[in-house]
């Protein structure tokens, strides 16, 4: 996997303890500046442990950018990511932390433009059948749409900090095909349909860093074998509404969290 440059990475640190992670303030100093941008899946909706300051946007001390910072002193980090970002809303709301002097940037984004939440709804309360019409409905619009919205944001990016390293993260499966879910369960058709929805959300986003070029972090392998409703998942369940198909603490920390500290080693 391409490394990126000495100039923005400096080395790499061990990952703190998980018990020195829960303290660590979201917050770390250092010479060179990382900033943040994207929705839940970057701010930590399911790792617990939000800033209470951050308000709605639920931000973690703990997810994937401040693991990364705590193990990178030399950067300061500048967090905005929020839950339940689009596009629109990181372009109108994020945007304006990025500068000259930043020098890595993050992004998870997406997943509410493709209205994957309202999907996985329907998939729940609804028939087999409905749920693969709204999953395919919206891995057309993932696959096309999409990857132009996306590359447009990308674009914007890199014109705010043209000196930066810029990494984008996509979005895993969520689901396990075997197991049992708890609270409602999912029949096999339902899980592959929105499977396939993260794979059309993935395959969207990997076009875009292609087209804007990115450098593009598939996470659907790191997670394989970790969904929601399985024997090890690093995806959170029905049980806790609030954060229902978004990693645990284990996904953050093992999955995203990891994932990135190796790509920018």
């Amino acid at each position: 996997m391409r490394k990126l440059t000495s100039t923005v990475v400096t080395g790499l640190m061990a990952f703190a303890g998980m018990a020195g992670m829960m303290s660590t303030p979201a917050q770390a100093a250092g010479e060179l500046e990382y900033v943040a941008l994207g929705d839940s899946y970057t701010s930590g909706v399911g790792a617990g442990y939000y800033d209470s300051a951050s308000g709605d946007c639920r931000r973690s001390t703990i997810n994937y950018p401040a693991q990364w910072a705590a193990a990178h002193s030399d950067f300061t980090l500048k967090d905005v990511s929020c839950s339940g970002a689009t596009i629109a809303d990181v372009r109108s709301n994020q945007l304006s932390a990025l500068s000259a002097e930043t020098d890595l940037v993050t992004l998870t984004v997406g997943g509410n433009d493709a209205q994957f939440a309202t999907v996985a709804q329907d998939c729940l309360a609804k028939s087999d059948s409905y749920c693969r019409t709204a999953t395919d409905w919206m891995s057309y619009y993932a696959k096309n749409q999409l990857v132009t919205e996306l590359a447009g944001l990308y674009k914007d990016i890199k014109a705010k900090a043209p000196g930066a390293a810029f990494v984008v993260l996509g979005y895993p499966q969520t689901i396990s095909s075997t197991g049992t879910c708890p609270v409602i369960d999912l029949s096999s058709a339902k899980r592959t349909a929105m499977n396939g929805l993260a794979d059309a959300l993935a395959e969207g986003t990997k076009a875009a860093a292609a087209k804007e070029p990115a450098f593009f972090v598939d996470m659907r392998d790191t997670f394989k074998g970790h969904g929601a409703c399985g024997s090890d998942p690093w995806i959170n369940d029905l049980t806790d509404a609030s954060s229902v198909f978004h990693p645990n603490l284990a996904g953050y920390m093992a999955g995203y969290a990891a994932k990135l500290n190796e790509t920018t080693g």
